[in-house]
């Protein structure tokens, strides 16, 4: 017999929310996309439009109100509404997944996630770009051996945005906890630490380039890992000519991938999994080199095909563990010591020194 879907409420419909969560819930066999949390009438109506079974809600009141109809909350509002949200979600006995960053500090991270055990619920955080094409296909590479030992890691997520397009994400209020060092770089950073471990140094350059910005638009972390291994992170708006997304080094070959994972942009264009054959899948043209003593751009290395990006994997492990059937697909704990990374890198850009962990 089919098991009854589990009953999904999502909180926010911004970029989050419409474009990521609800495509993704509603793909995911087992759950069902049942109540949408937004005050904007226009969003109200779009999500009427793209899901015609939801409830819409104007407020979070409302939605738990509901607690007993539904089986997982999804936070997906701004950031500094994360840890009220859900500690309000847990507290009423509801499963909890929330967009990075899951919080402000590491500290937080760390009660959410002591809040969650105590009461015996799932909080996981999504953390989505362990499932992009190329980390997919760098992680494989990595596990078979192809590169040997591991020596260097460059990893960049940069962007040629010369206007603010403000938002609480360029918003320089400490509070709501904007910024490339949380946004893109909780990505850049979280990636890092799954692929080589934990970090004993942190050093970080943050600047603000452009006219009228607030907070950091152009941020470069450099990391040293306990197995040793040396990650060098970018994240940027200013950056007027890409570098390429991954460039790894070892002692028997190097690995170089540009370009990004083209889920995000499927997503944005109204595409969604389960209805297109080939989802997550890119172009050869597309696929990164693997080599040694030239560079791919003149054609030195051997193409590597390119695993298909997954986005949906999070939400169906994210099912299967609420069933009892699988792990949690990103914990809190791991959220935390990302943000210890990330709160050292502040830290050490303030302060110009090198933070050790």
């Amino acid at each position: 017999m089919t098991a009854t879907p589990l009953r999904v409420g999502l909180i926010g419909y911004g970029l989050a929310g419409s474009v990521f969560h609800a495509p993704l819930i509603a793909a995911t066999e087992g759950l069902a996309l049942d109540t949408v949390v937004t005050s904007h009438p226009e969003r109200q109506q779009q999500a009427r439009a793209e899901f015609p079974d939801v409830r819409p809600a104007a407020g979070v009141e409302e939605l738990f109100d509901r607690a007993d109809d539904l089986d997982l909350v999804v936070v997906a509002s701004p950031n500094k509404t994360h840890v009220p949200l859900a500690t309000a979600a847990l507290e009423a006995g509801l499963p909890v997944i929330v967009d990075k960053p899951v919080a402000g500090t590491a500290a937080e991270a760390r009660e959410l996630a002591a809040l969650a055990e105590d009461r015996g619920l799932l909080l996981s955080v999504f953390q989505n770009r362990r499932w992009d094409n190329d980390f997919l296909t760098l992680s494989r590479l990595l596990a078979d051996g192809e590169l040997g030992d591991a020596w260097r890691f460059e990893s960049r997520f940069e962007r040629w945005r010369p206007q603010p397009k403000g938002g609480w994400r360029e918003s320089g209020d400490p509070a709501e906890i904007g910024g490339l060092l949380y946004d893109l770089g909780s990505h850049v950073v979280d990636q890092a630490l799954v692929l080589f471990g934990p970090v004993t140094e942190v050093y970080a350059e943050t600047d603000i380039r452009r006219p009228g910005a607030e907070t950091d638009d152009d941020t470069f972390i450099a990391l040293t890992h306990a197995s040793g291994v040396r990650s060098h992170l970018h994240v940027s708006a200013t950056t007027a000519q890409l570098g390429p997304r991954f460039r790894v080094l070892g002692s028997r070959a190097g690995y170089v991938k540009y370009g990004l994972d083209p889920q995000e942009a499927a997503l944005r264009e109204g595409s969604r999994p389960g209805t297109v054959a080939d989802w997550g899948a890119e172009d050869q043209s597309l696929w990164g080199r693997i080599g040694s003593g030239e560079s791919p751009l003149s054609g030195g290395g051997t193409p590597v095909p390119t695993l298909p990006g997954d986005y949906p994997a999070y939400y169906a492990a994210v099912a299967a563990a609420l069933r009892g059937a699988g792990p949690n697909p990103v914990t809190a704990l791991e959220a935390a010591a990302a943000l210890d990374v990330l709160e050292a890198a502040r830290r050490s850009a303030r302060d110009k020194v090198t933070v050790t962990l």
